[in-house]
């Protein structure tokens, strides 16, 4: 599940990692208001409006201002609410902007030198261990540092099972090049920060950049958070933060109904239970001519309810030009599934598309039967070259 900035910082901060003082607002005037206190708590005299989705590469797109002055966070925070902010993760499409972060401006004079760096854990699921990216070049995209120059990312593997040994946390700190109360702030900030990963059931925390202030203070100065789904029991404060207006309807529809749905490009709608299927029949698709339109697995557990929901769900993509339905029967019974297909199309009628069916399995026969004599424009397959060569006649 993804989260807002606000959101993993909020959680970040419940594990002490340092965060800027900010606040959500989603009109300019509450934006204003925010900024005030913000002002009160840190005595800052500079914001920076950030634009609140699930991307990144917002402040390319025009999503991350600063202000100087109250007035300037009302005009950029009315610049950027209701934006179709569009960068390199959203597609050309964008994303609509709904609220903006007002933080605490951490660009002020002091002793030192600012400096950014790039920071993330995760799990390396080759080893079975996490894994902290680090590197000295933040602020940027972390795939151009890797191409370009692979030399400037370090990584630090955690055996889970001890946790982020003292020894590696000052290590980070040595290869960032930091000394004195900097070296000691990036010690505390990267053992904090994996604490909130292992605390939290996070998939996934990228800071980019983690910002070392002129008076040597280490903050998260963005927070990129992803929980893992499956822990989400454990963690229902974080399943609320879920915002459904960030995610595809169609894939927030398809959950509903227990369906694991993904969006593609192509003019083939799939259906298919388990996902090593899915894939199979994805490239037979391709190799038919076709694309795929979307990663359909309706599980082991189908019936005629989640087929007619999968249904309704493919047909909304106008570019579907052909359904290739492809169970294999095993827990599930093929004919259940090809009564379900039946109902689910008299269900919805004025069905334009081809519906290909290829059953194998328990009951084949008997649901190929039913199928044939439904007098419905639905097509049987047994064997994949025999739906291949259907899906191939039919788009």
């Amino acid at each position: 599940m993804n989260i807002h900035e606000y959101q993993g910082k909020s959680i970040l901060k419940s594990f002490n990692v340092p965060v800027p003082a900010g606040r959500v607002a989603d009109t300019p005037e509450k934006a204003v208001s925010a900024a005030r206190q913000v002002a009160e708590e840190t005595g800052c005299d500079t914001w920076a409006v950030k634009a609140q989705i699930h991307a990144g590469g917002r402040g390319k797109g025009g999503g991350v201002k600063i202000a100087k002055s109250l007035d300037e966070v009302k005009q950029h925070a009315k610049d950027i609410i209701g934006m179709q902010l569009v960068t390199h993760q959203t597609g050309p499409e964008g994303k609509k902007v709904n609220r903006v972060l007002i933080e605490q401006g951490i660009y002020y004079p002091g002793p030192s030198d600012i400096k950014e760096f790039y920071m993330s854990v995760l799990l390396n699921r080759d080893s079975g261990k996490n894994i902290i990216m680090y590197s000295t070049e933040g602020g940027m995209d972390i795939e151009t540092v890797a191409e370009k120059t692979p030399e400037l990312i370090f990584k630090e593997e955690v055996d889970p099972a001890v946790g982020l040994m003292p020894f590696q946390a000052r290590r980070i700190a040595f290869n960032l090049g930091l000394k004195g109360t900097a070296y000691k702030s990036m010690v505390k900030f990267a053992a904090a920060l994996y604490k909130a990963y292992e605390g939290s059931d996070a998939s996934l925390f990228e800071i980019n950049p983690v910002f070392k202030t002129s008076d040597d203070k280490v903050i998260a100065a963005d927070a990129k958070v992803n929980i893992d789904d499956n822990a989400l029991f454990r963690h229902q404060h974080y399943a609320d933060m879920r915002d459904l207006s960030e995610e595809d309807p169609a894939e927030v529809e398809a959950g509903k109904f227990g369906l694991n749905f993904v969006k593609l490009d192509g003019n083939v709608g799939c259906m298919v239970n388990g996902a090593g299927l899915a894939m199979a029949t994805m490239d037979i698709i391709k190799l038919s001519g076709g694309d795929p339109a979307n990663f359909l697995d309706v599980g082991g557990t189908a019936n005629a309810k989640t087929v007619e929901a999968g249904f309704r769900i493919i047909l909304k993509d106008e570019n579907v030009k052909a359904i290739l339905i492809n169970i294999f029967g095993g827990i599930v019974r093929c004919d259940r599934v090809a009564q379900g297909v039946v109902d689910a199309y008299k269900s919805i009628g004025n069905i334009e598309v081809p519906v290909i069916v290829r059953l194998q399995g328990t009951n084949a026969e008997e649901g190929k039967e039913l199928i044939d004599n439904s007098g419905l424009k639905v097509f049987s397959a047994i064997t994949l070259q025999e739906a291949a060569d259907q899906v191939k006649a039919n788009i």
